[in-house]
């Protein structure tokens, strides 16, 4: 058995070459004794970040804890059992060389780094990749080109399997935490230059997202040229060609090539990264030895928070304690078996673990916020066997009910102003700081959301909102899956876009007697691409269209006297961009136009909320042994 109890030796600032001679720096945690680097070969856990290798990551905190822990003390963790621990800086950031092009580098610099690192006299050539967000999607992005070496990977809240649909573009739309994400980064690049790092600070950015579209050479980003042209380049690639099929944007067109290694997928039902974890594993899993899907009720890397947004999901609800002892141990575990070969019995776990969120008291806690609740369940497979995709055919009487009885064709038509877009209300969001912030929320306008008016108004008294939901529910019922809207649609204009909301109606109490409509999930359809992506076209005035809105997958428990409630518009901003319903890309449109857009129901148009329903008995209730 291999020694462990070792001290660290820390190797600071190795600059690693890449195919260009382009080097990146990197720091190499050893196993040490008495300070001194120990002799013999390790399996090495390696990860790689935008983020500064030497700065603590936000998500490294245990349940209850007030801090991160430092990248010295996490590597000291795994070093001390065994194993060597590298962190690189991306190209371009902080201490590596190159330039920044966000995402574009990764798989090459992955591959390359794969190659160094198991030539090193200290690696026994098996490797483990870990990391969050950006993080993870640099492992996935290396694991693309099957490098040397590569043994297991944990991708945490992030790896794109598609980055068109999920992650810088949704629907067509563009995401805009990559426009704050940028303008957040751009000022940490710009700190050696303390001019342009005024300039950006002194900037207005609640201003210049009310001034939409942004001119390249004339944004908020224009004092930080190189965060600038990506930001453009991803937004203005709307159409899916080959841009998006770039090994680190487009996972999905390589997964024969990824190797079959054990593997780790896990996000949050309120993190940016649902559809890419979820279609990863579903790609991934039948090849591997051993896959693990976790989903928590989570915004994005806040595994041991236990609420998001207004609602708290309870003491379950954290990862610590619930999953696994924590994080840490987790992963400690999960690369001494895959990396050592210890049988420990992390491979026992279910395949699919689930937060269920739902079927909490419906209080406000101390905190004020929502008593949600939710449990953990077990699965064998994702979706789910026993989920049966049920329809909701849209009523002329704003219901939703599960037969197709309308029995007679009938319409919704509302008008969508681009300069009036529908505000942002939580959501599965990240990264939109000061701008916006993900997490459930009651679907109601306040000073905290950007762009809202009508201040203390439910969002379903917008005309521009149509709202259809179900009446009280005589029974529990849940509803774990991919969610998605079939809708028969029209506009007066070339091109728009309609988006749905699916939201738990909560019914009013002494503590909301207004009720509380918890939003859940969402998704936005750019009409132009209603029939291909690569080929968008135009709409026909006044001619119906059956489109497919695609919402990202949940689980909830919606109880018994709650609602079942879908939200139809067309705007969801700053979430997304807005269409200017013109036919020109919204990054670069001049001019707008309001739009009349129908919904159309009845025999001839069954427009339809399509849900995956399984009945609360047939769902396996987990709890760590």
């Amino acid at each position: 058995m291999m020694q462990t109890g070792f001290g660290v030796l820390r190797v600071a600032d190795v600059m690693v070459p890449m195919r260009d001679g382009v080097r990146l720096a990197t720091d190499v945690y050893r196993p040490a004794l008495d300070g001194v680097a120990v002799d013999g070969v390790f399996p090495v856990i390696l990860e790689r970040t935008p983020y500064g290798k030497t700065e603590p990551s936000r998500a490294e905190v245990d349940r209850g804890a007030r801090q991160p822990y430092s990248r010295h003390q996490l590597a000291a963790y795994y070093v001390e059992q065994g194993y060597v621990v590298v962190y690189q800086d991306c190209r371009g950031r902080h201490g590596s060389q190159g330039r920044f092009e966000k995402y574009l580098r990764e798989a090459d610099d992955g591959e390359d780094t794969l190659h160094w690192l198991t030539k090193q006299a200290w690696c026994n050539g098996r490797v483990g990749t870990m990391g969050l967000s950006y993080a993870a999607h640099t492992q996935l992005a290396l694991a693309t080109k099957a490098p040397p070496g590569l043994q297991t990977f944990v991708l945490d809240c992030g790896g794109f399997s598609d980055a068109y649909q999920c992650g810088i573009r949704q629907g067509g739309a563009f995401e805009m935490k990559q426009a704050t994400w940028a303008v957040q980064q751009a000022k940490e690049a710009l700190r050696g230059d303390p001019v342009m790092s005024k300039a950006l600070e002194n900037e207005d950015l609640h201003a210049w997202f009310k001034a939409l579209p942004w001119r390249k050479r004339h944004s908020p980003l224009r004092w930080a040229p190189e965060y600038e042209r990506y930001l453009f380049e991803q937004w203005a690639n709307t159409d899916f060609g080959d841009y998006w099929r770039q090994p680190g944007l487009y996972a999905k067109g390589a997964y024969a090539r990824i190797p079959a290694v054990p593997q780790v997928h896990m996000s949050g039902w309120y993190d940016v990264y649902v559809r890419s974890t979820l279609e990863n594993f579903i790609g991934l899993e039948s090849r591997s030895p051993c896959a693990r899907l976790i989903m928590g009720p989570w915004l994005h890397g806040d595994r041991n928070i236990t609420h998001a947004g207004d609602v708290e999901f309870g003491p379950q609800a954290s990862f610590d304690a619930n999953v696994a002892e924590s994080w840490r141990a987790y992963r400690r575990q999960w690369f001494d078996r895959w990396l050592k070969g210890v049988n420990n019995g992390i491979d026992d776990q279910p395949k699919v673990l689930l937060f269920l969120m739902g079927g909490g008291s419906g209080c406000r806690n101390a905190a004020g916020r929502l008593e949600h609740g939710g449990t953990w369940v077990g699965a064998d497979a994702w979706p789910l066997l026993a989920a049966r995709p049920t329809p909701f055919y849209l009523r002329s009487d704003h219901t939703l009910a599960t037969d197709a009885s309308e029995p007679a064709s009938h319409q919704f038509t509302y008008d969508f102003d681009p300069m009036r877009p529908v505000p942002t209300i939580g959501g599965a969001l990240t990264s939109g700081k000061p701008i916006f912030e993900g997490g459930a929320f009651d679907q109601r306008e306040g000073e905290r959301f950007f762009g809202c008016h009508a201040i203390g108004l439910p969002l379903s008294a917008r005309p521009d909102v149509v709202v259809f939901e179900t009446p009280p529910l005589p029974s529990d019922m849940a509803v774990v899956g991919p969610v998605a809207a079939h809708l028969f649609v029209s506009s007066n204009c070339v091109d728009t876009d309609f988006t749905i909301k699916l939201i738990d109606v909560h019914p009013p109490t002494s503590d909301y007697p207004q009720g509380f409509a918890m939003n859940l999930t969402d998704g936005i359809l750019r009409c132009r691409y209603r029939k291909s992506w690569d080929h968008p076209q135009p709409m026909v005035a006044g001619e119906v269209c059956e489109i497919r809105v695609e919402a990202f997958a949940t689980a909830n428990l919606f109880k018994a006297g709650h609602r079942i409630r879908l939200d139809i518009s067309s705007s969801n901003f700053p979430k997304y961009d807005v269409n200017p319903n013109t036919g020109e890309n919204a990054v670069d449109a001049r001019r707008c136009q309001v739009a009349a857009n129908t919904v159309h129901i009845g025999p001839r148009y069954p427009s339809r909320l399509v849900l995956p329903l399984v009945h609360p008995h047939q769902l396996q209730p987990w709890s760590r042994p």
